[in-house]
C-alpha cells in the first residue's frame, strides 16, 4: 500500500474517532472537523517522507489535537477551551463517565442525538461527523436530494449553536430517550458499509451495537438491531461472485454464508422477541427485520424459505415503520409467496409514489416480476429505467446483464 492509500485508509477507519475525541476535548464541532481535515493534510505531506507511523490513528488524533491547541491559543476568548485542551493533552482517554458510555464515538452519538433536534437531523449529522459519510451518501440513504440534505445539516448545526445544546453524555436514566436515534445511526452506518467498498463501517456498526447491548441489556430492540446486522452481514461474501458481480439472494451459494454470524444472530432474535412478548409489548422495527433475516438465514434453500411468514412480517413492519421501501420489500415477499402477478399489482400501485421517483429498485423489482411472468419486452424496458437510475457500477452491470438476457 502506498502512503496516499494508507492515509485514506487510516482516515476512513479513524476519522470519526478523531472528530469524536476533538469534540470531547473542545466542545467545538466545526473546529473538530477542521482539525481532523488538517491532520489528514499533514499526513499526506509527512508520511511519504517520514514513513507510515506504527499507530496511524493515534498519530492523526495527536496531530489534530495539537492543531486545535494552536488554533485556540490564538483566541483569548477561548480561554476555557484552551484550559481543557491543555489539561487533556496528556490524557487521551476519557475519564470515567457516570452514563457508562466510555467509547468516544458512541458517547458522541448520544450527545448528537439530543431530543431538541429533529430526528432526521440527528441521524444525518452523526453520520456526517462520525461515520465520515459524504453529504451525497447520506442523501441517498434518506432518499432526498443532495441540496436538501446539505440544507438539513446546516439547519441542525445552527440549532445546536443557537440553542446552546451541550456536548455531553446525558445521565444513564436519560439514555433511553435518545436510543431510537442512535439505533438509526448505527443501522444507516451499517447499510452504507454493506456495499463492496466500505466494510469497516459494517464492522464498526456491529461493534458499537455490541457495546450498546451490554450497556442497556433491558432494551430488546438493541438486540434486535445487533441480530439484524449480524444476519445480514453473514451473506456479504456470497453477494458477489468471483468476478465481483452481484448475485441475488435467490442464487447465492449458501455454503458461503458466515455460519458464526448466523449462530450468534439467531439466538439474539429469539431472545429479543421472547422478552418483548414477556412484557406483552409489540416487536419493534429492528426485531421484525431481524425476524425476516432469520427466516432467510435458517432456510436451507431459496425454495424452502418461509415466504408467507416473511410477507406477514413485512406487513407488521409497515404498520410500525411506514415506508415505501418497506412496502416494496413486502411486494417482493408477496410475489414469492403468492406468485409474481400478486406482487406486480402491488409494485404497479407504487409507481406514482413521488418518494420512489429516483429509486432504481422500484423499476428493477417490476422488471424482475415481469421477467418471471414471461413478459420479456416490458421487463427489459423496466430494467432500462432502473439502469438509468442506478448509482453504482455493480448495479449497472447487473441490470445490463438482465437486459441482455431478455433481448438475446
Amino acid at each position: 500500500m502506498n502512503t496516499e492509500a494508507a492515509v485514506t485508509a487510516a482516515f476512513r477507519e479513524e476519522g470519526g474517532r478523531v472528530v469524536a475525541t476533538l469534540i470531547r476535548l473542545t466542545g467545538d464541532w466545526d473546529l473538530a472537523e477542521e482539525c481532523a481535515q488538517e491532520a489528514m493534510a499533514r499526513a499526506l505531506e509527512r508520511w511519504p517522507r517520514d514513513g507510515i507511523p506504527d499507530r496511524p490513528g493515534a498519530w492523526l488524533t495527536t496531530t489534530a489535537r495539537n492543531h486545535a491547541l494552536t488554533r485556540l491559543k490564538r483566541s483569548a476568548t477561548e480561554a476555557a477551551k484552551l484550559r481543557d485542551v491543555a489539561t487533556l493533552a496528556s490524557h487521551d482517554e476519557p475519564d470515567a463517565d457516570p452514563s457508562g458510555v466510555q467509547d468516544d464515538r458512541l458517547r458522541l452519538m448520544f450527545t448528537c442525538c439530543h431530543p431538541a433536534l429533529p430526528l432526521e437531523g440527528r441521524v444525518a449529522l452523526t453520520l456526517r461527523t462520525l461515520g465520515g459519510l459524504t453529504t451525497s451518501e447520506i442523501a441517498r440513504a434518506f432518499l432526498v436530494s443532495e441540496s436538501t440534505m446539505s440544507q438539513r445539516l446546516v439547519r441542525t448545526k445552527r440549532k445546536i449553536r443557537e440553542a446552546g445544546i451541550p456536548y455531553r453524555v446525558p445521565p444513564a436514566h436519560l439514555l433511553p430517550e435518545r436510543t431510537t436515534a442512535v439505533l438509526g445511526v448505527l443501522y444507516l452506518l451499517f447499510n452504507e458499509g454493506y456495499g463492496p467498498a466500505r466494510h469497516e463501517l459494517c464492522a464498526e456498526a456491529i461493534r458499537l451495537a455490541r457495546i450498546l447491548a451490554e450497556l442497556m441489556p433491558a432494551e430488546p430492540e438493541i438486540e434486535g438491531l445487533l441480530a439484524l446486522m449480524l444476519l445480514q452481514s453473514s451473506r456479504r461474501e456470497a453477494r458477489l461472485d468471483e468476478d465481483g458481480e452481484l448475485v441475488t439472494l435467490e442464487d447465492q451459494d449458501r455454503s458461503r454464508w458466515d455460519a458464526a454470524a448466523i449462530e450468534e444472530g439467531l439466538p439474539l432474535v429469539e431472545k429479543a422477541l421472547t422478552e418483548t412478548a414477556r412484557r406483552r409489548g409489540s416487536a419493534g422495527p429492528y426485531q421484525l427485520q431481524a425476524a425476516i433475516a432469520a427466516c432467510h438465514a435458517s432456510a436451507p434453500t431459496a425454495e424452502a424459505t418461509d415466504w408467507p411468514q416473511i410477507a406477514a412480517l413485512y406487513g407488521e413492519l409497515a404498520k410500525r415503520l411506514p415506508s415505501p421501501v418497506v412496502e416494496l420489500n413486502r411486494a417482493v415477499a408477496v410475489a414469492m409467496a403468492d406468485g409474481p402477478e400478486a406482487g406486480l399489482a402491488l409494485v404497479t400501485a407504487m409507481q406514482e409514489d413521488p418518494r420512489l421517483a429516483g429509486y432504481h429498485l422500484l423499476p428493477a423489482t417490476r422488471g424482475d416480476l415481469l421477467r418471471r411472468l414471461g413478459r420479456r419486452t416490458e421487463a427489459a424496458e423496466a430494467f432500462r429505467q432502473a439502469l438509468d437510475l442506478a448509482t453504482t457500477e455493480a448495479d449497472r452491470r447487473f441490470l445490463a446483464r438482465r437486459i441482455s438476457d431478455l433481448v438475446d
